[in-house]
């Protein structure tokens, strides 16, 4: 089997011999872990009723509840709002910190949208780069 890799802010699997495919188009995580095969085929199925796939403490692949993840992704797009929203209020922001606010903003609200009882077929929006 082709050797796979795994990135917990996607719970997403990637084939190593596409690494290079992945940096061109800008979509290649910086957390990618080593995945054995074995890892790879419990995980890379339809996940069971009312979990998705998510990643625990180290970063490998594990199966938690939906809401979880909707949950987690909601925290991310608010921390990385916070200082952004700051910067626009005290009338700091430069264009990239203002567009980036508009970016994380737009994601929190597709995020918020997300129905979590259609597992496993989960259309998560992809978080800004």
């Amino acid at each position: 089997m082709e050797k796979m890799k795994f990135s917990a802010k996607t719970a997403g699997f990637y084939l190593a011999s596409m690494i290079d495919s992945y940096k061109k188009v800008g979509s290649l995580p910086d957390d990618l872990i080593d995945i054995d095969d074995k890892t790879y085929a419990k995980y890379c199925r339809n996940p069971p009723r009312g979990k998705t796939r998510g990643a625990d403490s180290q970063g490998y692949p594990i199966w938690i509840d939906a809401p979880f993840m909707k949950q987690r992704r909601m925290d991310e797009a608010t921390r990385a709002i916070a200082p952004l929203q700051d910067a626009v209020d005290l009338d700091m922001a430069t264009d990239a910190e203002k567009a980036a606010l508009l970016a994380w903003k737009k994601y929190r609200v597709l995020l918020n949208r997300v129905d979590i009882t259609q597992v496993p077929d989960i259309d998560w929006p992809e978080a800004p780069a």
